[in-house]
């Protein structure tokens, strides 16, 4: 049975830090086909998550943090910021349920930064309607521009 520890979510956040993405998951569930999904996630800070949404009804997702602090962001349909949550043991915001259809992205604000997800499976890749058109791919040359100015809502 999986147990996560601190020593998890260190061994996580360093797994993060070596690798290109700045992000790790570790997956509690058994396969990508399960029916309900939960995992760890470490994300450094300089890690891009594009504002994306997810149109299955049953896609809602949950996000816990476990350590560090992070942003979330909710966007309008045209990409403008509606929303902003800082979770972090300081702010007392530790957890966010987000609704399925709603834009949203996560940036990570501190090393060792690792929050849990919860939500519907199997796993399908994200469809071009759920991904932001108005907001760079990840290895678009303007990502890293853009992920500041999302960072900025949160100095």
């Amino acid at each position: 049975m999986p147990l996560v520890t601190r020593d998890l979510l260190a061994q996580l956040s360093e797994e993060a830090r070596q690798l290109p993405r700045l992000r790790k998951n570790y997956n509690l569930h058994s396969s990508n086909d399960s029916t309900c999904h939960r995992l760890l996630n470490a994300v450094e800070p300089g890690t891009y998550i594009r504002p994306h949404r997810h149109l299955d009804p049953e896609k809602g997702e949950a996000m816990v943090l476990m350590s560090g602090s992070m942003g979330v962001l909710f966007f309008s349909e045209n990409g403008l910021v509606q929303e902003r949550l800082l979770l972090s043991s300081e702010s007392g915001n530790l957890a966010v349920d987000i609704p399925a259809g709603t834009y949203h992205s996560v940036i990570s604000l501190q090393s060792g930064t690792v929050f849990f997800e919860a939500k519907a499976g199997p796993y399908l890749a994200l469809t071009e309607q759920e991904l932001a058109g108005w907001a760079p791919a990840e290895q678009d040359a303007g990502c890293l521009d853009y992920l500041q100015s999302l960072r900025e809502h949160f100095l």
